[in-house]
C-alpha cells in the first residue's frame, strides 16, 4: 500500500496540508497531528484565518484518512467521483493465483483474450487459463498485450463474474445503489463533500 501510486499522490497532498497547518512534516496523518501550544482551540482559530479553498484542502485529507476500508462509503464515493482504478493498479501473479474458481477465471479469460479463446479453453484447468490471462496482461506467448484491465469487483460500480454472491464490494454497492440515484444525492448549490474529495483526487 505504501508504494501505491494512489498513496503517493495522497501523501504529497497530505504533506502540503501538514505544512499549511504548521504540523511536523513527518506526522503520519493530519488527523493525529499536533495542535500546537494552544491545542484544538488554537487549531480552530488558525483554520479561521484560511481561505475556503484551503479549508477544503484540509477537509479532503481528513475525510480520506478517516474513511473505513471495505465500507459502503468507498463504493459510494468511488461512483460519485468516477474513480478509475486502471492507472493506479496493475494485476500480478498474487492476484491470479488466488483466482481458483474455474467459472471466474473463464470469464476473466473472455475479458482479456476474447470469447473465442475462452470457449476454446473452457475445459482446460484453472492453471492453464490463468497462464492465458498472464500472457494477455504481459503481452507474452504470442498474445496481444491488454492494458487497463481491472477485475470487475474492483471497478466502480463493482460487479461479479457469477450469480453466486459472496463478493463484498458488490454486496455493499447493491445495498446503496438505489440511494445513490435518489434525490437525496442530487447536487446542491455551493461546495459539497464531493468537491472536497475531488480536490484530493
Amino acid at each position: 500500500m505504501e508504494n501505491s501510486a494512489s498513496e503517493a499522490t495522497f501523501d504529497a497532498k497530505r504533506r502540503a496540508v501538514l505544512a499549511m497547518l504548521g504540523f511536523d512534516p513527518e506526522t503520519p496523518t493530519v488527523v493525529d497531528g499536533y495542535c500546537g501550544d494552544h491545542g484544538l482551540p488554537g487549531l480552530f482559530l488558525h483554520l479561521m484565518t484560511l481561505t475556503d479553498d484551503a479549508v477544503l484542502d484540509v477537509l479532503a485529507i481528513v475525510m480520506g484518512e478517516t474513511l473505513a476500508a471495505g465500507s459502503e462509503m468507498i463504493e459510494l464515493l468511488g461512483m460519485q467521483l468516477s474513480v478509475d482504478m486502471a492507472p493506479v493498479w496493475q494485476p500480478d501473479d498474487a492476484l491470479l493465483d488466488l483466482v481458483r474458481d474455474r467459472e471466474v477465471i473463464g470469464r476473466i479469460v473472455a475479458e482479456v483474450a476474447g470469447e473465442e479463446v475462452a470457449a476454446a479453453n473452457a475445459k482446460e484447468s484453472a492453471k492453464v487459463q490463468r497462464h492465458i490471462v498472464r500472457d494477455c496482461l504481459a503481452g507474452t506467448g504470442g498474445r496481444s498485450k491488454v492494458d487497463g484491465w481491472v477485475p470487475r469487483w474492483m471497478a466502480f460500480p463493482p460487479s461479479a463474474y457469477t450469480d453466486r454472491g459472496g463478493v463484498g464490494s458488490v454486496e455493499r454497492w447493491t445495498g446503496i445503489a438505489a440511494m445513490f440515484h435518489s434525490t437525496e444525492c442530487e447536487e446542491r448549490d455551493g461546495p459539497t463533500a464531493s468537491d472536497a474529495f475531488e480536490r484530493a483526487a
